[in-house]
């Protein structure tokens, strides 16, 4: 069994169990947290529906982590590599990333070379200059210097906006797998050793050519040889070093990966992965340095090293003797809240899911096992098809249901909305419960 939830904003938890082999979702419900006393009544319904699943899956939170050893005591009981990996990276990167963040924005790197890049567009004419032309021949490396006095601005408006395309190198697993500030500034600092190599070179008869070398390899000079972003940035560097070693040898979003959040890693068996894990484990250990920089890590591994490697299950079935290796990741569930958000998106036309999380409906992703044939076997109970199902169905049941839809938790009053967004809202209140108010209000309660 799956085990995880989403939520953005304020919205309420959408928490959800799903079968990892016949990919039913078991149950749903909306919470207030993932807090252990808020889990066990959802987990033990599921229990009690269905019995007690072969392992489960789920992330490192603490609450369900207590809740799973409350309800499912003995079971066995995994984390997903993906989860482990992010909160990981995260402990041992994020204080430096952000470091990295806000010295550049407190130097305006961004600002400033925007304002550089618009300097430059303005500067090539694509009237007078066959731009497509000289963009084409650069790609090709088959240009002449002499034949385009405006190559210089070509290349350096290319080499500015080359700075700012860094997400590009990104493989769409997000921080701390791809580290987007820092593949910006080491792009600035290779543009810059570039202009460096270029900006004396004579291209032709006009002194001023070289120009747009010049002028942006000085811009450039006050950011690539800031020393405090440099120390920043070694320092990140150093530590991504290790933590892209931990994913070689997990086979999980790998450096270079083309997976991103889908990634479930590849096919190596768990034995190995685990010998690969040990060894790295030990390569921290081995040095004095290293047990000192990334004790957090250690521990972290020390910590989950038993819900990390799953032997394969064995399970007697009607059928048979079948093996199931447990699934590494809780891919299986993100990738369905994906696709929730997805379908919401196109529907709404919002890029904010907060409203739509607060209205659906607890049970919602039941819908999901439609496409599910043995689901469908089951639920129809004989019938030809939905509509006969449907007809089945005690009325009295459904009104009762859509009762409790109404009650949803997360909706407000449209009085009480209207009331909020006046912007004189606190003021009428204050002027309500003052001296002149409460002889208003009195006067109102008698009447």
């Amino acid at each position: 069994m799956h085990v995880d939830g989403t939520c953005e904003g304020d919205s309420r938890n959408l928490c959800c169990g799903l079968d990892g082999v016949t990919q039913l979702v078991l149950d749903s419900v909306k919470i207030s947290s993932e807090k252990k006393q808020v889990l066990v009544p959802f987990f033990q319904g599921i229990k009690d529906q269905y019995g007690e699943p072969m392992a489960l899956v789920h992330d490192m939170g603490k609450g369900i982590v207590n809740a799973v050893e409350e309800v499912f005591p003995g079971v066995a009981d995994f984390i997903c590599h993906f989860h482990f990996l992010r909160d990981i990276g995260k402990d041992l990167l994020l204080d430096d990333y952000n470091a990295l963040k806000k010295r550049l924005r407190r130097l305006k790197v961004r600002p400033i070379l925007r304002r550089r890049a618009k300097y430059l567009e303005h500067k090539i004419d694509p009237d007078s200059h066959d731009l497509s032309a000289v963009i084409e021949s650069i790609k090709n490396g088959s240009w002449q210097i002499s034949d385009f006095d405006h190559i210089p601005t070509v290349i350096t408006y290319a080499l500015v906006q080359w700075i700012f395309d860094a997400p590009s190198q990104s493989n769409g697993y997000g921080f701390p797998f791809d580290r987007t500030q820092l593949d910006f500034y080491r792009r600035l600092q290779l543009a810059h050793r570039l202009l460096a190599k270029i900006k004396n070179i004579q291209l032709n008869s006009n002194s001023n050519a070289n120009k747009p070398f010049v002028q942006t390899y000085k811009v450039l000079t006050e950011f690539a040889e800031d020393k405090r972003l440099n120390e920043i940035a070694d320092h990140l560097e150093t530590k991504a070093t290790v933590f892209d070693k931990l994913r070689k040898a997990m086979r999980i979003g790998l450096p270079g990966g083309k997976n991103g959040l889908n990634d479930s890693g590849d096919v190596t068996d768990i034995k190995t992965i685990e010998e690969k894990v040990t060894i790295f484990k030990s390569w921290l250990a081995s040095s004095k340095k290293r047990r000192k920089t990334y004790a957090t890590m250690i521990a972290q591994l020390d910590k989950y090293w038993n819900k990390l490697f799953a032997d394969p299950i064995t399970v007697v079935t009607p059928w048979g003797v079948i093996t199931i290796q447990p699934q590494r990741t809780n891919n299986l569930l993100e990738h369905f809240f994906r696709d929730e958000k997805r379908y919401s998106r196109k529907k709404t036309g919002s890029c904010s899911l907060n409203q739509a999380l607060k209205s659906i409906l607890a049970d919602t992703p039941l819908v999901r096992n439609l496409k599910n044939d043995d689901y469908m076997k089951i639920i129809l109970n004989g019938c030809l098809n939905l509509e006969e199902r449907f007809s089945q169905i005690d009325a009295h049941l459904v009104h009762q249901k859509m009762i409790e839809a109404k009650q949803n938790k997360d909706r407000m009053l449209p009085g009480v909305k209207k009331m909020i967004r006046d912007s004189k809202f606190t003021q009428k209140v204050s002027e309500l419960f003052g001296q002149k108010g409460k002889f208003n209000a009195n006067r109102h309660l008698r009447s």
